[in-house]
């Protein structure tokens, strides 16, 4: 049964980087967080969810270490091959989602496999501000500190008027057909796509902003898995 008002979605994870910052054995989406794999953790806001259709995974080609996780044997999770870079990724799984029945005008949501610490408050509040949207967006927070942009050489050259920059998070929340046209457009011409919000403004749309929780992070070096353990060991 789905929540009222929150619209029906599918949720893509592409799950094939190596995370070489993590300096670890393993891709960063696998390393432990209280007593389970990032990836698992977060998985789990979307599984719990009531308004899920089903989760893509794009993963590294013979990733190892993949079934061995519980919800590999989870019917609402199917999995697909990961590309070279993340919007290959998100491209293979939007091609997956049409095999098992998503439609164009279907909701997706591509969210970073490590990110682990999406609040279902943050995921609710985005499918109810983006339900009736013509675009999409994602969840976004804004810059606190102050920026600089620097030369080559190191030096400042400019400090940035920080009320107009905001950091993008995820999920990143696109119809199918027009995130897969803009991906596939993107990559064709060779344009350095980043997030999927970059690619639908590449083809001319304007995604919205969603104002987010700044604590749902995405594990890039080793001390946000620290701060992460420390905040899960408070909360419990």
């Amino acid at each position: 049964m789905n929540t009222p008002d929150l619209p029906p979605f599918w949720a893509v994870i592409p799950a094939a980087g190596i995370g070489s910052r993590m300096r670890a054995d393993r891709p960063k989406q696998y390393l432990q967080l209280a007593g389970k794999s990032i990836l698992e953790h977060t998985l789990h806001c979307f599984l719990d969810h009531p308004c899920l259709r089903g989760v893509v995974v794009s993963l590294a080609e013979d990733d190892p270490f993949w079934p061995s996780l519980a919800c590999a044997r989870d019917g609402r999770i199917h999995t697909a091959a990961g590309g070279a870079e993340r919007a290959d990724s998100v491209l293979n799984a939007l091609l997956r989602l049409t095999e098992l029945g998503a439609g164009e005008q279907d909701w997706v949501l591509v969210h970073d496999a490590a990110r682990p610490n999406l609040a279902q408050s943050d995921l609710d509040l985005l499918l109810a501000e983006l339900a009736d949207d013509a675009v999409g967006g994602l969840l976004a927070v804004p810059a606190r500190d102050t920026l600089k942009r620097v030369g080559s050489d190191g030096r400042v050259r400019e400090t940035i008027d920080r009320s107009v920059i905001w950091q993008a998070y995820t999920p990143q929340m696109f119809h199918l057909g027009a995130l897969h046209q803009a991906l596939a457009e993107a990559l064709v011409s060779d344009v350095a796509v980043t997030d999927e919000a970059s690619a639908m403004e590449w083809a001319g749309h304007a995604p919205r902003l969603i104002e987010g929780r700044a604590d749902n992070l995405k594990v890039t070096r080793p001390e946000d898995l620290h701060y992460l353990e420390r905040l899960w060991r408070g909360r419990h």
